[in-house]
């Protein structure tokens, strides 16, 4: 059953009523008792499927899309940034070892 709002003419007085399809339509304001009670048209409630096979996201805008793509940062530069990093602490620690050679022990 539906919820309809409904604003009376006469005194301002607005309110939403619970009622079937099928009942007639309020016409006597509730506060002042005057027959100027005027049922508003309503946007009505968001339909939320749930299910499998539907799915919230399944109907998005083409704009929604392009914004969340823009939210996104880019990975590449920082992956390309971390293994060049790497590359060079390798490079360093292997020229440290090459350069240090262990002295050859004496005989006695």
């Amino acid at each position: 059953m539906p919820t309809y709002d409904y604003l009376c003419q006469s005194c301002g007085h607005g309110f939403e009523q619970f009622q079937s399809i099928t009942a007639k339509r309020l016409r006597k304001c509730p506060k002042c008792k005057k027959m100027q009670l005027q049922r508003l048209i309503g946007t009505g409630a968001g339909i939320i499927f749930k299910g499998s096979g539907f799915y919230e996201t399944d109907y998005r805008s083409e704009s929604y899309k392009k914004g969340k793509d823009a939210e996104k940062p880019k990975t590449d530069t920082k992956k390309d940034d971390k293994t060049a990093a790497k590359t060079e602490a390798k490079t360093k620690k292997d020229t440290k070892d090459t350069a240090r050679k262990p002295k050859p022990k004496k005989k006695s």
